[in-house]
């Protein structure tokens, strides 16, 4: 069955990243994930911002709002340091907080680092668009990503994305209403 390309917007918040003082890896390493991970056809849009709540705003109605994306994601100003306003920014652009993903990521995380209580991950809805916070360490995307990625194709569903599949070997994904397969 032919499926609709999934448009996926990943906006990297680093302030240091964006006055390049170092190349940004965590962008690249949630492109790579998905890539990775899904088995439909996706378009990846990406964004570099710096740590103004304004600026990660508008990358996020620009990514939703004109460009179309059906799923977002941001790397970065997630922690507890004045600058880190990625879950401020979201929540303002947001209708609705998804507060679920965060919990879950936290928790996972926690298990690796204690530290990991500090983050602040949300995720929301805006449109039909599914926004998530994840934290700016490469490894972390990766740990919190496969914590809650069961979850994401049914939550893109829901909010009027595309319907999206996942690579057998990666996770198996719930679709409570799905038909049961025999």
């Amino acid at each position: 069955m032919l499926r609709s390309t999934l448009k996926v917007g990943i906006v990297t918040v680093s302030d240091r990243a964006f006055r390049g003082e170092y190349a940004d890896r965590s962008g690249p390493a949630i492109g790579t994930y998905l890539r990775e991970t899904l088995t439909s056809p996706i378009e990846l849009h990406t964004r570099l911002v710096n740590d103004q709540q304004w600026r990660i705003m508008d990358a996020l109605c620009e990514l939703v709002d004109q460009v179309g994306c059906h799923f977002v994601l941001t790397t970065g100003g997630t922690g507890p340091a004045p600058r880190d306003v990625t879950p401020e920014a979201t929540m303002a652009v947001c209708s609705r907080l998804l507060p679920g993903f965060g919990e879950e990521m936290r928790r996972v995380s926690m298990q690796k680092v204690p530290t990991a209580i500090l983050s602040r991950q949300v995720a929301g809805v805006r449109g039909q668009a599914f926004l998530l916070n994840l934290p700016g360490s490469p490894k972390a995307i990766a740990e919190c990503l496969d914590a809650i990625f069961p979850a994401v194709p049914d939550c893109l569903e829901h909010v009027g994305g595309p319907r999206i599949d996942i690579a057998p070997d990666k996770f198996a994904v719930y679709r409570p209403h799905d038909p049961p397969t025999a």
